[in-house]
């Protein structure tokens, strides 16, 4: 059972995981280097424990507590009471879910490890937009993509915003780094994969036509909100698929193209 404790000093060392909550730079360099991520609202908190990641800590406001009191009893992580006031002054932000934990990061498998048993994976250049990363994440839990790929650039999937916006589902499906881009898209092409990139250009197939869902291996490649995939991933690529648009819309959202894009390589696929 954990110790419920009550804090009044914003200053307290104990809560030092979630300081400065707002600061972009400063939790990026913090929480990969430390080892923790946060995780927000009770929905999220009880995911992130379903998927076996250990608590550090938990932040709560009084009115939370017995939201929360069969996670108190059951972790031996330390429990923090405070007020909405102190929470704010230590988070930078009024927390309006009134519920944080301080989780334990996992070792990230290796890219050859997760291809092994995967058939439909994404493949992520430089998304740095923590929102987009977290939509894409739930998105590919929801649609049934196996497994996320990651360019060293892309945003951490485990910073908060991330873990938000995909409600979790950063928790369901496995992802790795792949440390060398573009060269270790060769790995993916040698594990099976057909290298798919999407892109808006003319010369793009449609996903109608080029019918990714009755392929055995689909990589689906997919870019940063506005530039897309850099011109070394497009060589890099076994062919350009695109979305069919109308009305003279020329391209959507990255989250929401990669939904579109999920559904149609994961619909009706071979079992």
């Amino acid at each position: 059972m954990a110790d419920l404790l009550t804090i009044d000093d914003p200053d307290d060392p104990r809560l030092r995981d979630y300081t400065g909550l707002t600061d972009v730079e400063l939790r990026r360099r913090r929480e990969p280097a430390e080892g923790l991520f946060i995780a927000e609202g009770e929905k999220v908190i009880r995911r992130a424990r379903q998927a076996g990641y250990e608590m550090r800590s938990m932040l709560l406001s009084a009115k939370w507590v017995d939201v929360m009191r069969d996670v108190i009893d059951e972790v031996p992580a330390p429990v923090y009471a405070v007020s909405p006031d102190l929470a704010e002054q230590v988070t930078g932000y009024h927390v309006h879910r009134g519920a944080l934990a301080s989780m334990q990061r996992k070792p990230l498998p290796g890219a050859a490890e997760l291809l092994t048993t995967a058939r439909r994976v994404v493949v992520m250049e430089s998304v740095n937009d923590h929102t987009n990363i977290g939509a894409i994440f739930r998105s590919a839990a929801a649609l049934g993509m196996d497994a996320v790929l990651l360019s060293p650039d892309c945003a951490d999937p485990l910073y908060r915003r991330s873990v938000k916006v995909s409600m979790g589902a950063v928790f369901s499906v496995p992802y790795a780094r792949l440390e060398s881009w573009p060269g270790d898209l060769e790995t993916v092409r040698e594990a099976g994969f057909t290298l798919l990139a999407l892109t808006p250009a003319d010369k793009a197939r449609s996903l109608d036509d080029v019918a990714p869902h009755t392929m055995d291996r689909v990589a689906l490649m997919l870019g940063a909100e506005g530039d897309g995939l850099s011109r070394r991933a497009l060589v890099a690529a076994d062919e350009w698929v695109r979305i069919p648009m109308a009305h003279g819309v020329d391209s959507l959202n990255v989250g929401a193209a990669a939904a579109v894009s999920f559904y149609a390589v994961t619909t009706g696929r071979p079992a």
